[in-house]
């Protein structure tokens, strides 16, 4: 099994910034969850047309990332929020 290393994009700790403590910890927690993970997982893609772009739920939030196998690397590209649908 391949040691995966974790990244971050510098815009992701401006999305942090503005989460609660408890849910920031929690979605810090899962990106590394998801590096130990990530042979196991089914990564799924976002679009078509982003092929490398993945995306990972938590709860109401969306973990947004690339995956390069060569350099073994998970590159966290942003954490978003998805507003839920009401009706």
């Amino acid at each position: 099994m391949a040691w995966y290393r974790l990244a971050f994009h510098p815009s992701v700790l401006d999305d942090l910034a503005t989460i609660e403590v408890p849910t920031a910890q929690r979605l810090l927690e899962k990106t590394k969850w998801i590096v130990s993970n990530v042979e196991n997982l089914r990564h799924e893609t976002v679009a078509p047309d982003l092929p490398d772009l993945c995306k990972y739920a938590v709860g109401e939030w969306r973990i947004f990332y690339s995956l390069d196998r060569a350099e073994q690397l998970v590159d966290i590209h942003a954490v978003v929020r998805q507003p839920s649908l009401r009706l």
